[in-house]
């Protein structure tokens, strides 16, 4: 799959993107333990059906300075209080490579700004409701982590 196998836009991110939306909206053989391929993979229940995920957490990187990408916002329930994360999953992405990304967060963990993706809890990543819209132009690099139940 390398770039997306359904996109061709010209740039990889927002076809893997794209791929991910697709599989997660639908809620291939793969020799990688851990990739956007499997992900996806395991999300669609290709190997084991009725598995009950239904989200790829994403880490996007910034195309300048090749550092983790992270998003901040707040809950209409709670504007007081701001929140970050390095982990999203993908709403939607359209033909201009707009992605609207929703935190994923763990709700016990009490960091509301981490500063690595290492020092963020992830036990487990949740839907926070929380979401932003971003130009998949300025990312030059995706990681995808094993697909999960954040819904």
């Amino acid at each position: 799959m390398g770039c997306g196998k359904g996109f061709e836009t010209g740039n990889c991110v927002c076809d893997i993107l794209k791929d991910i939306v697709d599989a997660q909206t639908d809620v291939v053989e793969n020799c990688c333990d851990t990739s956007c391929e499997q992900s996806i993979s395991d999300l669609l229940g290709e190997r084991d059906s009725g598995n009950g995920l239904d989200t790829v957490p994403v880490i996007l990187y910034c195309k300048d300075s090749c550092k983790p990408f992270k998003g901040y916002g707040a809950h209409p329930n709670d504007i007081g209080h701001m929140t970050s994360s390095f982990f999203f999953r993908v709403k939607s992405v359209d033909k201009d490579c707009c992605a609207t990304l929703e935190l994923l967060r763990d709700p016990n963990d009490a960091d509301k700004d981490p500063k690595s993706p290492v020092h963020q809890c992830t036990e487990p990543l949740l839907a926070t409701g929380i979401c932003l819209t971003v130009d998949l132009n300025c990312f030059c690099h995706v990681t995808c982590l094993p697909a999960v139940n954040a819904l």
